[in-house]
């Protein structure tokens, strides 16, 4: 639920929704990128990427909240593996764009080729896994929306529609893309990084999700509307079209639990801290998504706990974790998917779109 389901043309295909983004270090002298799609996969949603979509990992390098440097994913056709016909695989190809060709098209330069669900070994210590994993976000999803009612339907704080503790994304899978490159190859210095999934082929490149920080949409906005114009635009335009929503929920929020003495200078500290939403990252160092502060983000970051707090100004959280049983400390650090053995007694979490 970071940004699981969060708009109309998300649950109409949910290959090109984008449920979360991590920046972390990875092996010694690489930095790691890693984005899902497909929420709650093979039971609401396919295992696969849509061929006419263009994945992105975008990067801000001095400040202007626009990307000069883009890594960009498009994938092929699905077809049966050769070892295995139940099985679907897909080729992929990866381009480091910069400058001009960083903000939008197929335009950059090739850095790796292969096929899903196998681990590339690209030139230049470049790494690629695109495929079935653990879903890592851990959120009490039916929590929250409890919270919301009380809050902005019943005028009131309450706490304890977090004692549910119940993860709605226990034993859940999505697609993973996990890309880990030498650091060189961003830079040096404090990046600010999101991740786009966009529709591109015969007609021009239209974007349809975004992320850069976690449950934006659904802490922040109050419809589905609003939902869908965060995810079409760019960081450059959230002073503008989304700040003042953001800091008109932390007002309410933090006046409902008497956490600030001025709410609205509250609610400007946070708009600076949070806007444009972009990822931060310290490249080289190691990731950290918590209450100190943001540091790019790790897998086992619990990331709704702390925006939540943020959110509140209070030490609020859902009771429960990443199940960091499913992370490995090597590429591609996401565990194996959840069997069907391990799913059992599961329920889809929405229906599953007709067309796949």
């Amino acid at each position: 639920m970071s940004h699981h389901f969060d708009t109309p043309t998300a649950r109409e295909d949910p290959r090109i929704n984008i449920c979360d983004f991590y920046l972390f270090d990875g092996a010694p002298g690489t930095t790691v990128m890693a984005l899902t799609v497909n929420p709650d996969a093979g039971l609401s949603a396919p295992e696969s990427f849509r061929e006419e979509a263009l994945y992105a990992f975008r990067f801000d390098l001095d400040g202007d909240a626009r990307e000069e440097l883009t890594f960009k994913l498009r994938f092929g056709e699905a077809e049966h593996s050769a070892q295995d016909e139940s099985r679907h695989v897909q080729s992929l190809e990866v381009r480091r764009s910069v400058g001009g060709s960083a903000t939008k098209g197929l335009d950059g330069d090739l850095i790796a080729t292969g096929q899903t669900d196998a681990t590339i070994d690209a030139a230049a210590g470049v790494r690629v896994f695109a495929g079935l994993a653990p879903d890592l976000f851990a959120g009490d999803g039916v929590a929250l929306a409890r919270f919301r009612t009380a809050a902005f339907q019943d005028h009131r704080f309450d706490p304890d529609a977090f004692l549910n503790r119940k993860n709605l994304f226990e034993r859940r899978n999505v697609s993973a893309i996990v890309l880990e490159v030498p650091t060189p190859m961003i830079g040096k210095g404090c990046v600010r990084s999101w991740a786009t999934a966009s529709l591109i082929g015969h007609a021009p490149e239209v974007q349809v999700s975004r992320w850069g920080l976690p449950l934006i949409t659904h802490v922040f906005m109050p419809d589905e509307d609003m939902h869908e114009a965060y995810n079409r635009a760019t960081p450059a335009a959230d002073l503008a079209q989304f700040a003042s929503q953001i800091g008109k929920v932390a007002a309410i929020l933090t006046g409902l639990a008497g956490s600030a003495d001025d709410p609205q200078d509250y609610a400007k500290r946070l708009i600076e801290r949070v806007c444009p939403t972009t990822l931060p990252y310290e490249l080289g160092t190691a990731a950290s998504f918590d209450f100190v502060g943001i540091n790019g983000r790790g897998l086992p970051d619990d990331v709704m706990d702390v925006v939540l707090t943020l959110a509140t100004n209070t030490a609020l959280g859902d009771g429960v974790r990443p199940d960091v049983r499913r992370i490995r400390s090597e590429f591609p650090y996401f565990g194996a998917p959840y069997s069907n053995d391990e799913q059992k007694g599961v329920m889809p979490a929405q229906a599953r779109p007709k067309a796949y």
